[in-house]
């Protein structure tokens, strides 16, 4: 399965390969502009369910993929559920669990003893989130939305995210790509500044 975050194909009317559907649940889909918009409406219910509660521990592994399948759970009958295949990017799908914990564990630890300042530790999250890509799709949307609800329980402002669709917005989504390569190479700073422009 593709992940439209990383694909160099922008066409929107592109057909969803057999392949791409496997898991699908709506019938109707055919092409990936049909996919990005049931998948949006889910996102958008999925970010309503997230900020409505009242109790959400973000550094939850269960929370976690809880989340996820508000996200996408009426467009994939796999949300929720982390990958069982390995990818191209992400950690070896039998690794996906122990790197999760151990990113939670790191966070916890870098809250009690301000390692870093919110921001930092909240985009730092995200970034060792998608880098785990825990889930067959919708890894960066559901680590911007996790550091968003960690950035609620750290009392900063809500991140921006390069104020644009990164699935649809193609220089947005560039942008966004470089700044987790750099990530990758341990310069969390065009992160940081992607995060908040």
């Amino acid at each position: 399965m593709s992940d439209p975050l990383f694909d160099a194909d922008d066409n929107a009317n592109t057909s969803i390969t057999p392949e791409e559907r496997e898991g699908l649940i709506p019938t109707y889909i055919t092409t990936r502009r049909e996919l990005n918009e049931a998948e949006q409406i889910n996102i958008n219910d999925g970010d309503r369910w997230a900020f409505a509660r009242r109790s959400r521990d973000v550094l939850d592994e269960k929370f976690l993929q809880r989340l996820h399948k508000e996200m996408l759970g009426r467009v994939w009958r796999w949300a929720g559920r982390y990958r069982t295949t390995d990818r191209n990017i992400g950690v070896d799908r039998r690794q996906i669990e122990p790197e999760l914990r151990g990113l939670l564990n790191d966070v916890r630890f870098w809250i009690e003893h301000k390692t870093y300042s919110p921001d930092e530790i909240t985009v730092r999250f995200h970034h060792r989130l998608v880098s785990i890509h825990p889930f067959p799709n919708g890894n960066g949307r559901h680590a911007r939305l996790a550091a968003d609800l960690l950035s609620l329980q750290l009392g900063i402002a809500l991140f921006t995210w390069g104020s644009a669709n990164l699935v649809e917005e193609a220089e947005t989504r560039r942008r966004y790509v470089e700044a987790l390569r750099a990530a990758d190479a341990h310069e969390i700073e065009p992160l940081l500044a992607f995060a908040r422009s």
